[in-house]
């Protein structure tokens, strides 16, 4: 007998064709639905979105979305009525009938969800009309925008705080990707709200790559990397509208199709840019930070910046647009220090007082990123507070490249010494740059004027060029060898460590940082920039601007073990379905991804559906697209059938990283179940992409511990969970799992417990010794 589903879990396959839950949803639903104020921060790409959709279907009247940007608007509520989800939006674009016609219907209590920007809500008559409508939910997306803390902050967003006093009952649920504790702290602030209950996320994104390179010619390298990865849709960041406009033609004169997006473009220039990049006809995006904020384009497979971001929270939310659909992208940042400097003199003149103080230390701690020799996705993790166990991500260059490693114990000293000769001198300390010009012995007329090339290490580090003494400042600072005071013109002294270093005569070995003159060799690590997961378009050696319709490349594949990429669907059906999808989409003029995901036309590459039974086992095929798009899909499939053979593929879902798993020690299902775990994904996450049960996952993760595999799985049982076994077990014995697993209680299962029994195999002897 099949279990009774809940009523959101019933709403989640009903309208949105999903069989269970991503991690957390659930609970913000729930939490929701009994009208606690919620705060949840969910990774891009994590659902945010239907942690207020669902809830909106379940409670009466309507559920206001609060959403900074009008792309977003339209794309959500066209997504929404796709699913069968009555939803509109109320904004500046509408003709006035059209708006009038909507405000009937809000009226008439035709729609479950409302969205609109924060000076829509606060025009006059809004928030009367508002209150006649049987409002039910405050949903503040983009939350982090209230926030002078944030990276992204609006002062319409301010307004926001009087919703609580005007609307006292309503409860309100605040999402956000990006926010640090302070940021966090500020929104319950601002929006009043009343003992919020806090969902944090892991930040991760797995399928992510993050890559630093050298900039050599950013030009010359943004047409090599494309050129490259021909049909694939991407963004590139860039700091300067002039800059976008000249990538763009840049691009487009080379054969790639490209366009410039900036805030200094007409609303409806940017608006006829933004729906041909949504709708796949232009594949790259050269824009400035005004573009992507709840662009919910999923197929995005990489994202470039070609001058450094401003801040970690601003770069993690632009490269989070890549890869929305789980699947592999890249995330490559193309260094210059002078970029750096170029930076802090534009931050000199848009700031004052402690606003550019903020400013460049957070610029500050994004050099130091992309300077670390550190795993990129622990030192972006480490800033949103998350440790990661790990102490390689295998996705980054970091930990795949091989890196030179050297002494650096005696140019540690010389810096040093410098640092210490220099105060002792003058009286006051110095910057990184002067530093590091008497270190190479410069004569120019500051190290004159202060006397500072009479000093013993004047020109003791001539063996190295100025920009690696620079380097190696920053990497000193970062150790905690030496403080850098931002309020003084970014000084530098040695801190109680550098001193212990000094005369304690320790040794430092470090990573050698890239720089240019070596950037050309690590081309060949390009393909491991991609996960090893894709190869290139068929026939990559044509021209760059053929008619292929430009989107994700059709010969991408799902994470498949084993030597080299391995198709895991059919791929001639893909490009069938890809085809099929365009015109229904062309038909309903909505972009692709609206139908339906590149995920789900791999599915049914990998299981040609003939039925509507099959169909809705389908991830993302609800009851609306069944009855809308299901005879047209199985139409397709049985014609692809009657001329091409069917194949077999396993029922491997994407994983985003693989770790190895020791050859012959587990079965291939097992083994696979433990790599996609590895990888981050919880048992239940692993149980929805292979269609098993979660108990039968937790079973395999059992197999795995017993014969040896390290897992770190405690963090899925609560504490004090030991003593509840310990009791059982000498009540019931090893032998009866019935008896155990009711004794318990705690949500155990046949599978959980024999997980939790594998990793504390004491439990078990010491019940056979009693």
């Amino acid at each position: 007998m099949s279990k009774e589903l809940s009523p959101a879990s019933a709403a989640l396959q009903k309208y949105f064709g999903f069989h269970a839950f991503r991690p957390l949803q659930e609970e913000i639903v729930s939490d929701v639905l009994a009208g606690r104020d919620v705060l949840a921060l969910l990774p891009t790409g994590g659902g945010k979105s239907l942690c207020f959709q669902l809830p909106a279907l379940l409670l009466p009247g309507v559920t206001i979305v609060v959403s900074p940007l009008i792309a977003l608007m339209k794309d959500q509520v066209d997504a929404l009525t796709a699913a069968g989800v009555p939803a509109t939006f109320l904004n500046s674009t509408l003709p006035a009938a059209e708006a009038r016609l909507r405000l009937e219907g809000l009226q008439n209590g035709q729609y479950k969800l409302l969205y609109a920007a924060p000076e829509r809500i606060f025009m006059p008559g809004f928030l009367e009309n508002l209150a006649l409508w049987n409002p039910s939910l405050w949903a503040i997306d983009e939350a982090h925008c209230i926030s002078e803390w944030g990276h992204d902050f609006r002062t319409d967003y301010r307004q926001l705080a009087t919703i609580r006093t005007t609307f006292p009952h309503l409860p309100i649920l605040a999402l956000t990707a990006t926010a640090t504790e302070r940021v966090r702290d500020d929104i319950q602030t601002q929006l009043q709200m009343r003992n919020p209950k806090r969902y944090v996320a892991s930040f991760n994104r797995p399928n992510l790559a993050y890559r630093v390179e050298p900039k050599r010619g950013a030009v010359g390298q943004l047409i090599d990397y494309i050129r490259q990865r021909r049909g694939d849709s991407g963004i590139v960041y860039c700091q300067t509208r002039k800059r976008t406009e000249e990538l763009a033609e840049a691009l487009t004169l080379n054969g790639v199709k490209a366009a410039a997006y900036h805030a200094g473009m007409s609303p409806q220039d940017r608006a006829a840019v933004q729906e041909k990049f949504l709708r796949d006809e232009t594949p790259v995006m050269c824009a400035t930070i005004a573009f992507g904020m709840g662009i919910n384009k999923p197929n995005v497979r990489y994202v470039i910046h070609c001058d450094i971001p401003r801040n970690l929270e601003g770069y993690y939310q632009e490269t989070g647009r890549a890869g929305r659909d789980g699947l592999p992208a890249d995330c490559l940042l193309l260094y210059s220090a002078g970029d750096v400097i170029k930076s802090e003199r534009l931050i000199d003149m848009r700031n004052e007082g402690n606003d550019s103080v903020r400013a460049k230390a957070q610029l500050r701690l994004m050099q130091d990123y992309a300077e670390s020799t550190d795993c990129r996705r622990r030192t972006l993790l480490a800033y949103f507070g998350e440790r990661v166990p790990e102490a390689s991500c295998d996705n980054c260059d970091v930990c795949t490249d091989a890196r030179e490693t050297w002494d650096a114990t005696l140019a540690t000293q010389k810096f040093l010494s410098c640092v210490y000769r220099i105060r002792e001198k003058s009286g006051f300390a110095m910057g990184a740059s002067h530093i590091s010009d008497v270190l190479v012995g410069s004569q120019n007329q500051r190290v004159k004027d202060l006397g500072h090339d009479l000093l013993t290490t004047h020109g003791v580090g001539s063996e190295m060029p100025k920009a690696d003494w620079m380097v190696l400042s920053r990497e000193l600072a970062r150790r905690g060898l030496l403080l850098q005071d931002p309020d003084r013109f970014q000084t530098l002294t040695i801190t109680p460590a550098g001193m212990s270093f000094l005369k304690e005569r320790q040794s430092l070995h470090l990573t050698r940082p890239k720089s240019s003159r070596e950037a050309g060799t690590n081309r060949r690590h390009a393909d491991r920039f991609r996960d090893a997961t894709r190869k290139h378009l068929a026939g990559s050696g044509s021209d760059a601007a053929s008619s292929h319709q430009v989107g994700e490349a059709p010969t991408d594949q799902l994470m498949a073990t084993g030597p080299g990429p391995t198709p895991e669907f059919d791929e001639q059906l893909f490009e069938t379905l890809r085809g099929l999808r365009k015109q229904l989409a062309d038909d309903r003029d909505v972009p692709a991804y609206i139908i339906l995901s590149d995920v789900a036309l791999r599915q049914i590459a990998r299981r040609y559906p003939e039925s509507d039974e099959a169909l809705l086992q389908i991830s993302g095929i609800g009851e609306k697209k069944l009855r809308e798009f299901g005879p047209s899909l199985i139409q397709a499939v049985r014609d692809f059938l009657l001329t091409h053979p069917k194949r077999t593929f396993s029922e491997t879902a994407f994983s985003p990283k693989r770790q190895p798993v020791k050859a012959g020690s587990l079965s291939g299902t097992v083994a696979e179940s433990v790599a996609l775990f590895r990888s981050g994904l919880s048992p239940e996450r692993i149980a929805e992409n292979r269609k098993l049960s979660p108990s039968t996952i937790f079973g395999h993760l059992a197999q795995a511990a017993q014969s040896g595999e390290r897992l770190e799985a405690e963090h899925l049982f609560p504490a004090g969970l030991e003593g509840l076994v310990k009791d059982a077990l000498l009540k019931h014995g090893a032998g009866n799992m019935a008896g155990l697993v009711e004794s318990i209680g705690q949500g155990m299962d046949h599978g959980k417990l024999k997980l939790f029994l594998a990793l504390k195999p004491g439990l078990v002897s010491s019940e056979r010794r009693t």
